[in-house]
């Protein structure tokens, strides 16, 4: 049972969960800013956190449980995608080996470009980026925005956090009556501190793979990806400028056919 609970996603989601609240509450209980203007009547403060907190445990939820972007059965495509891999197919020059369309290994259905299965799903991933143990669930073609944006919301929570968290340590005659006075609110800071680094990290990274219209996987694994090993090291044939490429990972709804973006780029370099 337990182990069936792990797989699903409970365990890492309720930890998440009890963590981000049990910290908050601490910030709330001890003398920090956020106490001080709960004491002293000023909620504005308070309100505007808690609504932050809310909002990115609602976007954690979000995008660890919506669909990445699976990739869809054969007999579920029929009659939407199949057409249109059809007319694709007649639109790919024969010289482009790299295009044509192949069966996954492990779960034998048709990849699209920029495909890739996920052995923890167990899944085909449209516009693959990684699987992530925080959300257990993979970012893909559908919630790799919402990914961002969640990054975004939780690094202004956890930086807030530590901030606030900081602002109520007091000092003391002895180092046993500081950690005592401390010790939660030094704990509150440790969890912020780390998660404030991973975050920002993770933010900037995936701030700069979307301004060039590239993933993880792309990034890290170059060499071994069929359609990217004749370009060189600085080509990528799905980046359109930064504008563009931002407009795409922000805006644009439904799947991609980047096959054709791939044409067209490999056709002007002729």
């Amino acid at each position: 049972m337990s182990k069936n609970m792990f797989k699903s996603g409970c365990l890492v989601r309720t930890a998440h969960v009890i963590l981000t609240w049990i910290t908050t509450l601490v910030l709330f209980l001890h003398n920090t800013d956020l106490g001080k203007c709960r004491e002293r009547g000023d909620l504005l403060q308070p309100v505007v956190f808690i609504s932050v907190v809310l909002l990115s445990v609602l976007l954690y939820f979000t995008v660890s449980l919506m669909d990445p972007g699976f990739v869809l059965s054969d007999s579920d495509t029929k009659g939407t995608l199949v057409e249109s891999n059809e007319e694709l197919e007649k639109m790919i020059p024969q010289d482009h080996s790299s295009l044509k369309q192949r069966r996954c290994g492990y779960c034998f259905k048709l990849q699209p470009m920029r495909a890739r299965h996920c052995k923890m799903c167990k899944r085909c991933v449209r516009r693959f980026d990684h699987h992530c143990p925080w959300i257990d669930n993979c970012v893909g073609e559908r919630n790799h925005k919402w990914f961002l944006l969640y990054l975004c919301v939780q690094f202004v929570a956890v930086s807030w956090g530590l901030q606030a968290s900081w602002s109520g340590v007091v000092s003391a005659p002895t180092w046993q009556q500081w950690f005592a006075q401390n010790g939660f609110l030094l704990g509150a800071f440790a969890v912020t501190a780390v998660f404030s680094v991973v975050v920002l990290l993770l933010l900037c990274i995936h701030l700069y793979l979307a301004s060039v219209n590239s993933t993880t996987w792309e990034f890290m694994s170059r060499q071994r990806i069929l359609y990217l090993k004749h370009c060189d090291a600085e080509e990528n044939p799905f980046d359109r400028g930064v504008f563009c490429n931002l407009w795409d990972f922000c805006c644009a709804c439904g799947t991609v056919a980047w096959e054709r973006i791939y044409i067209r780029h490999t056709d002007a370099d002729k």
